[in-house]
């Protein structure tokens, strides 16, 4: 039997959408996966393609883009991605709520996983290329649907950290503005000022600089020392630290 929240996600999915251009919906029924649709039409629907599932248990949408650079900086759209679904629930939340990452890929509210963002891009693609198209899956939990939400305090969803009267079609239209703004500040004042916002919202580590290379790479140093250890972006987005690696499904 649905409940009230099904109810009112359903009614949600159902209303119409308003996205800025160049976005263009792509609706699916609740059985369709938004991140492998988007890949098989990237090349004929081209960039701004947004394609949205019609889930009550989960926010789950997916974007192509066409990059304008080789593949190797283009997988920092990442990082752009991440911060405009942090700044999607941020501006609804309510004061001193704790939005944070996992790097690369994962976002926590009030220290719980409530979801994350994925990358896709064509096998054939070389790192030295610009790759035809780039899919950015994104994926938030909408409700936990279980009646003791405290039986798991690692993970939250958008209903229990009191999104629930956002809506999963409010979550998809703000999600859109806050990517044109991080695209914009990238192409006005370069990678720079995506990377810090990212970097504000990881978790702090004392007496540790990081900064993120032209290659999404994570590089972090202690100060005072000349040492830096690297993480690979590349390795990272092969197995999203969100996605349960045997099901294939977000982690519950």
């Amino acid at each position: 039997m649905p409940t009230d929240v099904e109810h009112r996600i359903h009614d949600e999915i159902s209303a119409d959408l308003h996205l800025p251009p160049p976005f263009r919906l792509r609706m699916l029924r609740e059985a369709g996966r938004a991140f492998e649709h988007a890949q098989l039409v990237a090349a004929k629907e081209g960039a701004g393609t947004l394609v949205w599932v019609g889930r009550f248990d989960l926010v789950e949408f997916a974007l192509v883009l066409e990059p304008d650079e080789p593949l190797a900086g283009a997988r920092r759209a990442i990082y752009a991605g991440m911060n405009a679904l942090a700044d999607t629930l941020a501006v609804h939340a309510a004061p001193n709520t704790l939005i944070n990452f996992e790097w690369p890929d994962a976002l926590f509210v009030s220290g719980a996983l409530i979801g994350g963002a994925r990358l896709a891009w064509p096998k054939k693609a070389t790192e030295k290329e610009r790759p035809d198209w780039i899919v950015l899956g994104a994926t938030l939990r909408a409700t936990m649907n279980i009646l003791d939400p405290g039986m798991k305090p690692h993970l939250t969803g958008l209903e229990e950290e009191g999104f629930g009267e956002l809506g999963p079609g409010r979550v998809v239209e703000t999600f859109a503005r806050h990517f044109m703004v991080a695209v914009d500040a990238w192409q006005q004042d370069g990678f720079a000022s995506v990377a810090k916002n990212y970097l504000q919202r990881l978790p702090a580590e004392t007496g540790t600089e990081r900064i993120i290379d032209g290659a999404g790479d994570l590089l972090t140093r202690k100060k005072g020392t000349a040492a830096t250890k690297k993480k690979k972006l590349v390795s990272a987005l092969a197995h999203p630290s969100w996605i349960d690696p045997q099901s294939g499904e977000m982690l519950s």
